[in-house]
């Protein structure tokens, strides 16, 4: 059953994380994402990390769902192939530095005269206006500049923090793939297509600002230096390994006392209420803490589900793997790659009742689907094979 973006076509010109993510996200729903590489060397995440198969793992997790067109843009003839493909697309996507989409002849205004109504979409690290503009923008950059090493630090005056994961690639990916479902949808209500420009930075400051930025929404107030957040987060150590425990309302607050056998905590005027709790957060989770210590963690998972405390167990990555309940779940797929062999990935997260959403092949080689490509855009077997001969195509 096709996927609920089958018919939707998109020109891939993104490379590394947050473009192919979003792009892999539209493919795993249907969509054809027709994946645009230079010839001899593609996309770089290529070669990035364990390879196989002329395929890395970090290729294999953005590239999914996609076929693959190596093709030189930097000559008259690839430019041209470029503007054929687009004639029959819905979507372009480039994350290319600024001005670098004109100077190869395949920015807006050169797409729109062969496909007026396409979604034209631009990602970028800082975005088109501004000193950081120019700026080079890989993920530390952009967890620096948007605040959230401060936030991930716990206050302005300690040592910033990087969270150790691409968090802004991946936020600018998901945000992206909605956005462009958005701009189709609003296309075939009123038949024009548009400009879609989104940065890194936009995206992060955005997500950030609903839970990490409330002393700076009020433009009556000044706001305060932050806080130093608690000595102890909410992991936990246990006599075997490690949990976390969460509570924020009365209720719960309540329940972790009859689970830790602590009924003299609710008569203690500093845990009287939500905001004493806060105001007393460090001398509070010590206090958790120095209980926690003295057994298992299955023993206190067993006694905090009982009175309906929020806990769980800190898992590995390598137990997350084995763990019941990511069983459950079916997020995994285990699949196998022609060319990278037996492959373990996530499922995509959201299930559709009657548009399944599935990947539809794994990650292509580079050029894997050069000819195949050109033929849909009406190209013949001669003219294929001397767009190859001259350099301009790879692959087949």
């Amino acid at each position: 059953m096709p996927g609920p973006l089958d018919g939707v076509r998109i020109i891939d010109l993104t490379g590394m994380l947050a473009g192919p993510w979003a792009t892999m996200i539209l493919g795993d729903q249907g969509a054809d994402v027709v994946k645009v590489e230079p010839p001899g060397r593609g996309d770089h995440t290529r070669a990035m990390g364990g390879d196989r198969g002329g395929l890395s793992t970090n290729f294999l997790n953005l590239n999914r769902s996609k076929r693959s067109l190596a093709l030189d843009l930097k000559c008259e003839a690839g430019r041209a192939v470029l503007l054929d493909l687009a004639r029959g697309a819905d979507v372009l996507v480039q994350n290319f530095r600024s001005g670098v989409v004109d100077r190869l002849g395949v920015g807006e205004a050169a797409v729109r005269v062969v496909r007026p109504d396409i979604v034209y979409v631009s990602i970028s690290g800082f975005g088109e206006r501004g000193p950081f503009a120019e700026k080079p923008a890989y993920d530390p950059v952009i967890q620096a500049v948007s605040g959230l090493t401060s936030v991930q630090a716990g206050s302005d005056e300690a040592r910033p923090r990087l969270i150790r994961t691409v968090l802004p690639d991946k936020l600018t990916a998901i945000t992206a793939a909605q956005a462009i479902t958005a701009a189709l949808f609003s296309r075939q209500r009123n038949g024009e297509g548009q400009h879609l420009r989104l940065s890194m930075f936009d995206s992060v400051l955005s997500f950030l600002w609903a839970s990490d930025m409330n002393a700076e929404t009020r433009l009556d107030r000044e706001p305060l230096p932050r806080r130093p957040a608690s000595e102890i987060d909410l992991i936990f150590a246990t006599a075997d390994g490690y949990m976390t425990v969460a509570t924020n309302t009365d209720r719960e607050w309540a329940a972790l006392t009859r689970a830790l056998e602590r009924p003299e905590w609710l008569t203690d005027a500093r845990f009287a209420s939500p905001i004493k709790r806060t105001e007393n957060i460090n001398i509070r989770l010590a206090m958790v803490q120095s209980i926690l210590e003295t057994r298992g963690t299955a023993d206190w998972l067993a006694r905090l589900e009982a009175e309906g405390v929020p806990c769980a167990p800190v898992l590995s990555r390598g137990e997350l793997i084995a763990h019941p309940h990511t069983e459950a779940s079916g997020i995994l797929l285990e699949t196998e790659h022609p060319d990278a062999g037996p492959l373990r990935q996530t499922r995509p997260p959201a299930r559709f009742e009657t548009t399944p959403a599935e990947p539809g092949r794994g990650a292509p080689r580079l050029g894997e689907h050069s000819d195949e490509v050109l033929r849909e855009i009406g190209y013949e077997a001669d003219h294929i094979a001397r767009l190859r001969a001259d350099g301009v195509v790879e692959g087949g």
